[in-house]
């Protein structure tokens, strides 16, 4: 009767199997932080909280279109002045189901920033292509904006289609960096 019973454990398993878990309990405590609240801290931490990614909500206002006066002021608030010389721009008003395609200035080769925005309760596609490529191809969830970075090697005329499936605003701007 000197073997082991059915089902039981060396020591030696015993221990290493220990030390597995061990190590398991180790790497799992390491992920976690633990805070606590400081009377008077949660003052100072909501006026100090620059670094951090806050999501608002969207504003509700910005889910109704606009025409007009009240377009233009939107597309205006909707692009952020660059620190380029800004090239062509652009905004209108989308029926639901509308694609519209527009052609920029020539522009002069170089390095540009183009600025996408809609205003709606959908999503508005973007393609801003040089002939045969596509150099922005984006679906942009509306009360959003969008700046994405085109280098051209030479002069060229770029083609802008806009497009949706619901009634929503558009606004775009090129500008050289």
């Amino acid at each position: 009767m000197g073997g082991k019973a059915a089902g039981s454990v060396g020591p030696r398993r015993l221990a290493g199997s220990a030390v597995v878990l061990l190590l398991g309990v180790v790497t799992a405590l390491t992920g976690c932080e633990y805070t606590y609240e400081e009377p008077g801290r949660a003052e100072a931490d909501s006026t100090t909280s620059a670094g951090r990614n806050v999501v608002l909500p969207p504003d509700p206002a910005l889910e109704s279109t606009v025409t007009g006066e009240a377009l233009k002021e939107w597309a205006q608030a909707a692009l952020p002045e660059s620190q380029g010389r800004s090239f062509y721009s652009s905004s209108g008003y989308l029926e639901p189901g509308e694609s519209r395609t527009e052609q920029t200035v020539q522009l002069p080769g170089g390095t540009y920033a183009v600025t996408l925005a809609c205003r709606g309760t959908r999503r508005v596609s973007f393609k801003v292509a040089l002939g045969e490529s596509d150099l922005v191809d984006l679906t942009l969830g509306c009360a959003n904006a969008r700046v994405s970075v085109v280098q051209l090697e030479a002069d060229a005329v770029l083609d802008i289609t806009v497009g949706t499936r619901s009634d929503a605003n558009f606004a775009y701007r090129v500008s050289r960096l």
